[in-house]
């Protein structure tokens, strides 16, 4: 790069206007368009920003200009829950919208704030220091206020890329780290590539590619479980029930006949309805409801699983998951609650919003943490509603135990946006992981059957009624991710942490003993 143009990159406002356009266009390296390997270009193009920033605060800015571009054009659907469907005024339903991705932005701003320092790209910074914080930051925002860990780095690589064979050994945060390395390894590339370095300089760099890639193809030919037993016939039930009907008085009888007649028209042992796909409290289904649904489950020798609201006797409301059939009725009670949709965080302070929104059954208590799973049509099923799934260390307290993985969803909350294909390429990341089927029965879509390697069988077109037939293989036996879940991937970003500090260390000291240089 010339000089003046070097110049030029260097200015704040350009870098952020940059910055700003490479994170909007990382999103297409997430479903829909999957592709994959568009987030390691524009991840380099910000390394590269960073290292030509002229101060921490400036790195920090660029950081926050990628996050406002990569979370405003990844996750704004969240306007239209809040607003088409969630009743929020508009200018608030804007405001509250941009308020969560700059809330969001802040933890790429936290890397470039950590990462920054003097040298430019160095080996230490592209392959030690922006990855172990990228990776640290996204694992951050998985669980604090509650966690949103979507659109991570990782999920973007499933399940095409080589580096997807890392899930099962240390799940998306370790695909994330693969990814932010080979973004690294790239970058240090482009760099000597700028600088005119010549080969020495990209040996190293491209080595550490290789290895990656290839060591992530190999893992993908592992077989880390095993068959058990024989395919379980299975019927998923897309109602495509609109969001604006669901929760109606007289629209209720439509949605229970309809559900009904789909579930009597089903061939599979184990039948499964979306979220709260019964529009009322369990108390007040006729009981004749549940008895036929049980009993077109005993004539197939498995079960129904049906998503309906419940109360109990003290009043407390729940988002739950029924068996209905062959054995005694079993209860999944959802645990991860999305905050302002189904329970009102620090109410003292935002109890208000409940008079904004117009979301039913807006105050859930939480489930029980750990729950068995559910003993259905000869399988034993681990369960997760709505966005539970994208919560992987969580999922897996149901496991080795499980044998499948189901998720019941109501995604008619996003309308035609992105967020459902987004929402399935979680699901793909989540059988990854953990080497089980995963099945997806949604209201609107997208439903969808997951082989234990992320690969989606069959699906359903969203917006249609549908039921979506198929079979799917029971697993025994545990994936590395399943044992020790996310441990493994931080203690390596505590090692590439504590490494860098080391190298920082070395090369001051010999910087002191170079003559003129001693402290005097």
């Amino acid at each position: 790069m010339t000089k003046p143009a070097a110049a030029f990159f260097s200015l704040l406002p350009i870098q952020m206007a940059v910055a700003l356009m490479i994170g909007a266009i990382t999103v297409s390296g997430f479903a829909p368009d999957t592709l994959f390997f568009l987030p390691l270009f524009t991840l380099v193009a910000l390394f590269l920003l960073w290292s030509r920033a002229s101060s921490r605060k400036a790195a920090a800015y660029t950081g926050f200009a990628f996050g406002l571009g990569f979370f405003g054009a990844g996750v704004s659907w969240v306007y239209v829950s809040i607003h088409e469907f969630g009743g929020m005024p508009m200018p608030l339903a804007v405001v509250a919208t941009f308020l969560f991705c700059l809330v969001l932005s802040l933890f790429p701003a936290a890397v470039g704030l950590l990462q920054a320092g003097p040298g430019g790209l160095t080996r230490r910074r592209a392959l030690l220091l922006i990855p172990a914080w990228w990776v640290l930051m996204e694992w951050v925002r998985g669980w604090i206020f509650t966690g949103f860990p979507w659109l991570a780095l990782g999920y973007s690589q499933a399940v095409a890329s080589p580096l997807a064979g890392f899930a099962p050994l240390s799940g998306v945060y370790g695909v994330s780290l693969a990814s932010a390395l080979c973004a690294g390894a790239l970058a240090l590339l482009a760099d000597a590539k700028l600088h005119r370095r010549g080969r020495a300089g990209m040996v190293f760099p491209g080595m550490i590619i290789l290895v990656l890639a290839v060591a992530g193809f190999a893992l993908k030919q592992v077989e880390w479980v095993r068959p058990l037993g024989a395919p379980v016939p299975v019927s998923l039930l897309q109602g495509n029930i609109p969001q604006e009907m669901k929760w109606r008085e007289d629209k209720a009888q439509t949605t229970l006949d309809t559900y009904m007649a789909m579930t009597l028209a089903s061939s599979g042992r184990l039948i499964v309805l979306p979220e709260t796909a019964l529009p009322m409290l369990l108390h007040n289904l006729p009981l004749s409801y549940l008895e036929m649904l049980s009993e077109r489950a005993r004539e197939r020798g498995g079960d129904v699983l049906v998503g309906v609201p419940e109360r109990t006797e003290n009043e407390e409301y729940f988002n739950s998951v029924l068996s209905l059939g062959s054995s005694p009725m079993q209860v999944y009670r959802k645990v991860h609650l999305v905050p302002f949709g189904e329970f009102i965080p620090l109410k003292p302070l935002f109890g208000w919003i409940i008079h904004v929104l117009h979301i039913p059954l807006s105050d859930f208590s939480r489930g029980e943490t750990i729950q068995l799973p559910l003993q259905v049509a000869g399988q034993k099923v681990a369960m997760a509603i709505c966005y539970e799934d994208v919560f992987g260390e969580e999922l897996i307290n149901q496991l080795p135990a499980a044998s499948l993985l189901v998720n019941v969803s109501n995604d008619a909350w996003f309308g035609d946006t992105i967020a459902p294909w987004q929402h399935l390429q979680i699901s793909q990341m989540r059988a990854l992981e953990t080497g089980r089927y995963m099945l997806r029965a949604t209201n609107t879509g997208i439903t969808a059957i997951i082989n234990q390697r992320g690969e989606v069988l069959k699906r359903a077109r969203e917006f249609t009624t549908a039921r979506l037939e198929g079979e799917a293989q029971g697993f025994a036996g545990a994936t590395p991710y399943v044992r020790l879940g996310n441990f493994p991937v931080l203690g390596l970003l505590g090692l590439l942490l504590a490494a860098n500090w080391i190298a920082g260390k070395v090369m001051t000291a010999r910087e002191m003993q170079k003559p003129g240089r001693r402290s005097r």
